[in-house]
């Protein structure tokens, strides 16, 4: 696999069928993803592209080395729009927040216009918060309805937990069933705060999806996700483009 993600023939991918790269640790992980990311940003010659962040600890350091002088003046970020895969319910000022991660990790080091950077709102009732953010990305992407061949995003970033959680699609909640909405929210049964998150759908409009995920204690799931048939919820992951795991050496099992 080069060092980049080309496009190919071969389009629409699942969890199961995306394609892997194991790098050496999180710190080639990053730098991979930063040269892919400017790599597809002079790719639409101009034209915006919309990037759904994950909170974590690894996308943290691919924040991190956005934000340095290696691509700060790099990035066209007068083209490039910020969304979020998901969101606790608490106040952007909070530590457990991934727009406060965000912020301080990469917002903070970059000239990107105020309009560019599309964090979810923090609500009292996650359902209206939901309703305000989906308004604001079908506003964005020009139409109510998904449309195959117009994804709604270039590039989702998503991580991995223990359980099989992505995004804030976690086992037993009911927004696992959703087909309609792009954005609703879900009630963690063993993780604190109520979450908003992007929902399969919008997900799947997408060119890349990138699971980004390292660690030993990863590697399990891993297998599982992509091997074995059972429910997790990011083993339903699919997309209209290409899915890719970008996995360190510890989550990939070498």
């Amino acid at each position: 696999m080069s060092d980049k993600i080309e496009k190919n023939g071969d389009k629409g991918h699942t969890a199961q069928t995306g394609y892997v790269l194991v790098l050496s640790d999180a710190t080639a992980q990053a730098e991979y993803l930063a040269s892919s990311i400017l790599h597809h940003a002079e790719e639409k010659q101009g034209e915006p592209l919309r990037i759904a962040l994950s909170g974590g600890s690894t996308p943290k350091r691919l924040y991190e080395l956005l934000g340095s002088s290696e691509y700060a003046d790099r990035m066209p970020w007068d083209k490039i729009h910020l969304f979020f895969g998901d969101e606790r319910m608490v106040p952007h000022t909070d530590s457990d927040s991934n727009f406060h991660m965000v912020k301080e990790s990469l917002l903070a080091h970059i000239d990107i216009p105020f309009r560019n950077v599309h964090p979810m709102p923090v609500l009292d009732d996650p359902a209206k918060a939901a309703e305000i953010y989906q308004a604001e990305l079908q506003a964005i992407y020009g139409s109510k309805t998904l449309e195959k061949g117009k994804p709604l995003f270039d590039i989702v970033l998503l991580g991995l937990g223990g359980d099989g959680h992505t995004a804030s699609l976690f086992p037993g909640t009911p927004v696992l069933q959703e087909k309609d909405k792009w954005v609703s929210w879900s009630q963690p049964s063993d993780a604190p705060h109520k979450r908003m998150t992007l929902t399969y759908s919008a997900i799947a409009s997408s060119r890349f999806v990138m699971f980004v995920v390292s660690g030993e204690s990863k590697a399990q799931i891993i297998r599982e996700v992509r091997d074995e048939d059972k429910p997790y919820p990011s083993a339903a992951i699919k997309t209209e483009g290409e899915l890719h795991w970008i996995l360190d050496r510890a989550a990939g099992g070498e």
